[in-house]
C-alpha cells in the first residue's frame, strides 16, 4: 500500500544553523513534474610558461542549485485551491516571503529547507521568475508560473570535508572527539604531526592543549603553512 500525495514543503529559518523550529513554511500547490540538479566542480588552469597544455588544478566544489518549476492556478479547474485560500497574486507574493524577501529581523532573506521525497536541502533562493499567464477581466491573475533556483547553503570547508578527500592541498574542517590532541589530529590531515604548532596558530588558539569535545577546528593547505621547521 502507497502512501497518499505528500507536498513539497519549504521551511524558512532565522538561523544560520537551522536551529529551533521554522519561521514559516511554505507547500507548494503542485508537486514539480521535474527538476534539474546543478552539481558544478571549480579547477584552476595553472601553465608553465612555455607550455601549451593547462593542468586543471582543483579549485573547490561549488554549492549545488536546484531549479524547479511551480504553478499557481486560480480557476478550481484542478480541483485543487491555493495554498491558505489566497489568490494568485498573494500565493505569489507569500512565496517569495518565505523564500526571497529581505528579513527585517536578520538583515538577508531567510535560510531554507526544501523537503520532497529524498530530496532534502538546506539552501536559499538564488532567483525566482514569474510569469502571469491567464487573467480576470479586471486584470486579476489567474494563473502564474514560477521558475525558481534554489543555492546550496553549506561552506566550502564543509563540502570539502563531506566528501572525505584526505588532500593535504585542501582546508579541512574537523570536530574535536573524545581523547583527541591537537598533535594526533594534525597527523591525521597530514600524515605528521609537525605542523600542529601552525594549527593552532591558524586557529588562533591559545590553549592548544586543552581542546573541547565539540570545537570546530580547520586545517589548512600545506601552501598556506609557513615552512616545515628546521632540525
Amino acid at each position: 500500500m502507497t502512501g497518499g500525495l505528500t507536498k513539497m514543503r519549504i521551511e524558512a529559518y532565522d538561523k544560520e544553523d537551522y536551529s529551533g523550529s521554522p519561521i514559516n513554511t511554505f507547500d507548494v500547490m503542485f508537486n514539480p513534474d521535474n527538476y534539474a540538479r546543478k552539481y558544478e566542480v571549480e579547477y584552476q588552469p595553472r601553465q608553465a610558461q612555455g607550455d601549451t597544455a593547462s593542468p586543471q588544478i582543483f579549485g573547490k566544489i561549488k554549492p549545488q542549485e536546484f531549479a524547479f518549476d511551480f504553478v499557481f492556478d486560480g480557476t478550481g479547474v484542478s480541483g485543487q485551491s491555493l495554498p491558505d485560500m489566497l489568490g494568485v497574486h498573494q500565493s505569489v507574493d507569500k512565496f517569495l516571503t518565505v523564500t526571497g524577501k529581505n528579513n527585517g529581523d536578520i538583515h538577508r532573506p531567510n535560510y531554507l529547507k526544501l523537503s520532497w521525497g529524498p530530496l532534502i536541502s538546506k539552501c536559499v533562493l538564488k532567483s525566482a521568475e514569474i510569469s502571469y499567464t491567464l487573467f480576470k477581466p479586471d486584470g486579476t491573475p489567474l494563473r502564474a508560473k514560477l521558475k525558481a533556483t534554489f543555492s546550496e547553503n553549506k561552506e566550502d570547508a564543509f563540502r570539502v570535508a563531506e566528501s572525505r578527500n584526505n588532500s593535504p592541498d585542501l582546508t579541512h574542517r574537523r570536530t574535536v572527539q573524545q581523547g583527541d590532541t591537537l598533535p594526533l589530529m594534525t597527523e591525521r590531515i597530514y600524515g605528521t604531526d609537525i605542523y600542529y604548532l601552525q594549527v593552532a596558530a591558524f586557529n588562533n588558539l591559545k590553549h592548544f592543549r586543552k581542546l573541547e569535545v565539540g570545537q570546530v577546528l580547520f586545517f589548512p593547505p600545506l601552501k598556506d603553512k609557513v615552512k616545515e621547521p628546521a632540525g
